[in-house]
């Protein structure tokens, strides 16, 4: 196993409610979203894995510069769920996995730090909150590998947080990054980690 938790960033959506592929949309400077939180996942946890669905390929390389390993789902229009397993197929032997948002670019790297701490220091699933709401990234150790590999729907990690509550560990941060995705282009803002 590897001693740091691998970080998985879900950049497969399909951006309905935005108009346009929100993650190749410019939020800080010139860099695009994915961008931004593919090299704050990646300068914490450098063993990060990026799942994309086939609009993103043409950026393979850019990625690979970063040190994240590109995964591509096949089934990413079935949903959050199965980017998730295949983040966690393409990592098996991890100590735990970090899954994050690639529209949630202005969550802190201190964060992340802070989480993928507490992973390694035996949480079972650990996310931040930030102002009494519950944010992400959401961290789960090895244990929940094969609940994790299961998911194959839009409901994402949610269902094992709630069958699993009494292991959930919150972490409180005045990050408010952890609670902002950004759904349609009046939610991006100026504000850069």
């Amino acid at each position: 196993m590897t001693k740091q938790p691998v970080g998985i960033l879900l950049a497969a959506g399909q951006s309905h409610r935005f108009g346009s592929n929100k993650l190749i949309h410019p939020v800080i400077g010139d860099a695009p979203m994915f961008m931004v939180s593919a090299q704050k996942l990646a300068s914490v946890l450098p063993d990060s894995i990026i799942v994309i669905n086939q609009t993103l390929m043409s950026y393979t390389t850019q990625l690979e510069k970063l040190g994240i390993r590109v995964v591509i789902n096949e089934q990413a229009k079935q949903g959050i769920g199965t980017s998730i397993a295949c983040g966690i197929r393409a990592s098996q032997d991890a100590s735990g996995w970090l899954i994050t948002l690639t529209d949630m670019p202005y969550i802190k790297t201190e964060t992340i730090t802070l989480l993928a701490r507490q992973l390694n220091n035996g949480a079972e699933i650990v996310a931040p909150v930030f102002e009494q709401q519950r944010g992400h990234p959401v961290g789960f150790n090895q244990r929940y590998k094969d609940e994790l590999l299961a998911l194959n729907d839009d409901i994402g990690a949610r269902q094992i947080i709630a069958n699993h509550q009494h292991q959930l560990k919150l972490v409180p941060t005045d990050d408010n990054g952890v609670i902002t995705d950004i759904d349609q282009t009046s939610d991006i803002n100026a504000l850069d980690n």
